[in-house]
C-alpha cells in the first residue's frame, strides 16, 4: 500500500507540473486581464505581469498573495523588460493596448507604438515555441454590406477606426508567425477591479442607473456581445485546446446577443422599467461599427458563452451601488 500511495503521489506531481504553465501576460492589470490573471492563478499557473499601471487602478491586489505572481511595473515598449520577462515562458497573452477608436484617435503614435509595434516586440525576442494568444476585436469586420450575413471568421476585414486597422494588422503578424490563436472579441461587458464604462453595454447600465434616460445616435447599428468572465475563459479555452486550435483566428461572443443599440436598451428596461432612451435623428455615432457575427468556429471547439447578457445587465446594476463617479473610463 505504501509503494502504491508512493506511485500516487509521484503521478500527482507529474501531473501537477505537466498542467502548470509559464505565463506573460502584458497590460494584465487591465479590464479584461483583471479578470484573467485571478483565474490563471487559481488553475495553478505562473503568471508574470507587465503593466504600467497608467489609469491608477489595484486591481490585483487581491492576488498579491499568490507566490506565483510576478508583477513588472514597466513600459511594453521598453526592450528590456520584454526581452527579459519574455524568456522561459510557455504563453504570451498580449493584452496592452490602448483600447477603443476614441482613445486610439486621441493619442495616434501610443495607439500604433503600443498597438502594433510592442507586438512586434513580442515578435522579435519570442522563441518559436512559445504559444501566443492574442485578443483582436471584431470591430475589425467594419460596416457590414449586407444586413443578412453574418459574419464568420472568412469574411471580409474593413476597419474603419485607427484602432481597427492596428488590431488587424497585428492579427496578421501573428498569424503570420505561427503558434498562435487570434481571438476576435465581441463588444466585452461585465464588472472588472479596473472597470471601464466606455464599453457600450457598461455604458448604457450606467446612464440607466444614474441619469434613466439616454440618446441613441443610428440606434440600428448592431454589435455582438461577450461577457468578460467568458472572454477570460475563452483564453484558458485556447489555452487547454492549443494545438488543435492554433493558427486560426475565432470569434469569440454571445450568439444570441447580436443586437442593435435599441434592442440592447430594450433588454436594459426589463431590469430597469423607468429607464428612457430615445432614438435622435439627429447626429452620428463616430463609432461606425455595425455586423452581426457568427461564433460558430469557437463553439465547434467546445466553448460556449456561460453568462448571458441578462446576467450581466443584472450584474451591472449591482456594480453601479459601488461605483458611482464615471472616472472609470479609456475615454
Amino acid at each position: 500500500m505504501v509503494e502504491l500511495n508512493s506511485i500516487s503521489q509521484l503521478t500527482q506531481k507529474r501531473y501537477n507540473k505537466k498542467i502548470m504553465k509559464k505565463i506573460l501576460v502584458t497590460g494584465g492589470a487591465g479590464y479584461i486581464g483583471s479578470v484573467l490573471v485571478p483565474e490563471l492563478l487559481r488553475k495553478g499557473h505562473e503568471v508574470t505581469v507587465i503593466d504600467n499601471f497608467s489609469y491608477g487602478q489595484a486591481s490585483l491586489l487581491d492576488v498579491c498573495n499568490f507566490k506565483t505572481l510576478t508583477i513588472i511595473r514597466g513600459d511594453v515598449r521598453d526592450e528590456d523588460i520584454i526581452k527579459k520577462n519574455i524568456q522561459n515562458k510557455d504563453f504570451i497573452i498580449p493584452l496592452a493596448a490602448i483600447v477603443g477608436a476614441p482613445a486610439c484617435e486621441r493619442d495616434q503614435i501610443a495607439a500604433r507604438t503600443i498597438n502594433l509595434e510592442a507586438i512586434r516586440l513580442i515578435l522579435k525576442f519570442r522563441e518559436k515555441s512559445q504559444k501566443i494568444i492574442f485578443p483582436n476585436t471584431n470591430s475589425g469586420y467594419g460596416c457590414m454590406k449586407d444586413k443578412a450575413d453574418f459574419y464568420d471568421e472568412t469574411s471580409p476585414l474593413n476597419p474603419i477606426s485607427l484602432y481597427g486597422r492596428l488590431k488587424v494588422q497585428a492579427e496578421k503578424e501573428l498569424l503570420d508567425s505561427e503558434n498562435s490563436i487570434t481571438l476576435r472579441l465581441a463588444t466585452v461587458f461585465g464588472t472588472s477591479t479596473r472597470m471601464r464604462l466606455d464599453l457600450l453595454v457598461n455604458d448604457f447600465v450606467y446612464r440607466a442607473v444614474n441619469d434613466g434616460a439616454v440618446i441613441l445616435f443610428e440606434a440600428h447599428f448592431k454589435r455582438n456581445y461577450i461577457h468578460i468572465r467568458d472572454v477570460a475563459n475563452a483564453f484558458i479555452h485556447a489555452m487547454e485546446n492549443f494545438e488543435i486550435m492554433k493558427n486560426e483566428t475565432y470569434n469569440v461572443g454571445l450568439s444570441d446577443a447580436n443586437l442593435s443599440k435599441l434592442e440592447l436598451c430594450k433588454e436594459i428596461k426589463k431590469q430597469l422599467p423607468k429607464f428612457v432612451f430615445i432614438e435622435s435623428e439627429i447626429g452620428e455615432d463616430p463609432d461606425k461599427r455595425d455586423y452581426i457575427i457568427n461564433n460558430g468556429k469557437i463553439e465547434k471547439t467546445g466553448f460556449k458563452p456561460q453568462i448571458s447578457l441578462r446576467e450581466g445587465i443584472e450584474e451591472l446594476i449591482k456594480g453601479y451601488k459601488i461605483i458611482k463617479r464615471n472616472n472609470f473610463s479609456n475615454i
